[in-house]
């Protein structure tokens, strides 16, 4: 909105400053951060204490956990604090005629309401098991649905590849000249991704599809449909799973966010892409500013939500943050890089999993069912452990940065 608003006054000839300030992504991606911070900071007190008067609080369950009985009451519904600090930001310094903003704008408010609702249901009906699980997975599959129509058929969201293998060489500043030589004159509509640790880093979902199905376009839009839905249900559903102890989904949310957005910085800039020989993805680098907010507003909720938590995220928080992170993946092209930099979610998720089937086999197998690890999800496990929850959640963390960093590795490891 300000981005128009500077272009507004530079059109009037009245001052060139901003409007010359704003067409740079840094400087409104560093803008996002800092107002994002401010507002999850300054208005989340506000907010916590409207939560508490209103009797908005969680009641923890009775796992045996130590510390847990201390948690009984703690005001929930936090999420709302991290999506009002995500989205003004995105509002104001965005260019919300950019199809990958506006995406996530309905990401951030589709999401938003389910996890609200559900929320809600436990809160004020008193239901523990909040919304009815398939209500919410028919949500998360029409997210999942949306997300991959517009991918498929809009114009907007296209690719650029590179024409020749050699990279850039600086000569005489015709570095720039050089990466957009190195690109296709013309954008064309792609289901390529980015696939790890391979030399041709690439897969074509429709290349791949069509060969299976003799060309019939509306199967590769089904499958194609049916992989993003799973994704990005997968994605929601794993941070919700690791949203159990204090700061460990809003931290490891904050790393993940930016990872991504690097991904999408490198991704649409003809210079970074060419170096790192990966697709150009034509204004993709707004979302960096989106994804800026994101970080920010994590870090401002930590605020509230490091140990000893004074607000819970919810699922408003938890299903939201997990949603955003597999659609920006999705759209950055960099969805089978999810389970390396997303891995703290996919070992959770994979721990209920295995702890689930096993004790159901050896129940069914000989009476008495057994489990793997003392509790799950993961972080669960350790709290047996008697390893204090601030330690799992700095753990925790340290592995997500190294899986990040193993991420980007992935980019020229190859």
């Amino acid at each position: 909105m300000l981005h128009y608003f500077f272009d507004f006054i530079y059109d009037l000839g009245i001052d060139a400053t901003m409007h010359n300030l704003f067409n740079y992504i840094s400087v409104r991606s560093a803008l996002a951060i800092i107002m994002s911070l401010c507002i999850t900071i300054v208005f989340g007190k506000k907010i916590i204490d409207f939560l508490n008067k209103k009797l908005v609080k969680d009641q923890v369950r009775n796992l045996g956990l130590e510390g847990q009985v201390e948690k009984n009451g703690t005001p929930t519904m936090g999420g709302v604090i991290i999506l009002i600090g995500i989205l003004l930001p995105t509002i104001l310094l965005c260019s919300l005629k950019n199809i990958y903003v506006l995406i996530m704008i309905l990401t951030c408010i589709w999401m938003g309401i389910i996890g609200f609702v559900d929320d809600y249901i436990k809160v004020f009906k008193n239901n523990k098991n909040g919304l009815a699980g398939k209500f919410k997975i028919i949500g998360q599959v029409s997210m999942g649905l949306i997300v991959s129509v517009i991918i498929f058929f809009h114009p907007s969201i296209t690719i650029k590849e590179k024409i020749d293998n050699n990279e850039p060489v600086i000569v005489n500043m015709q570095i720039e000249k050089n990466a957009i030589n190195s690109f296709e004159k013309k954008s064309k509509k792609s289901l390529k991704t980015t696939i790890p640790f391979f030399k041709n880093n690439q897969l074509d979902y429709a290349e791949l599809l069509l060969d299976q199905f003799n060309n019939n376009k509306f199967i590769v839009f089904l499958l194609f449909s049916i992989i993003i839905i799973f994704i990005i249900t997968a994605v929601s559903n794993s941070a919700n799973l690791t949203d159990g102890i204090d700061g460990l989904a809003t931290g490891t949310s904050a790393i993940i966010g930016a990872t991504l957005g690097i991904f999408c910085y490198v991704s649409g800039n003809m210079f970074f892409a060419s170096y790192l020989s990966i697709m150009y993805i034509p204004d993709i680098g707004e979302l960096v500013v989106f994804m800026s907010a994101f970080v920010g507003s994590c870090i401002g909720f930590l605020w509230y939500n490091s140990f000893p938590a004074q607000v819970f995220m919810g699922d408003t928080g938890s299903l939201s943050l997990g949603a955003i992170i597999g659609v920006v993946a999705v759209l950055v092209r960099k969805e089978l890089l999810l389970p390396i930099f997303c891995g703290v979610f996919f070992i959770e998720s994979l721990s209920v999993i295995l702890q689930v089937s096993y004790f159901k086999y050896t129940k069914n197998k000989s009476g008495v069912g057994k489990r793997i690890f003392l509790m799950s999800p993961l972080h669960h496990h350790y709290q047996k452990k008697g390893i204090h929850e601030s330690k799992i959640v700095t753990r925790f963390w340290i592995v997500c940065v190294f899986l990040c960093l193993l991420a980007f590795v992935t980019l020229k490891l190859r």
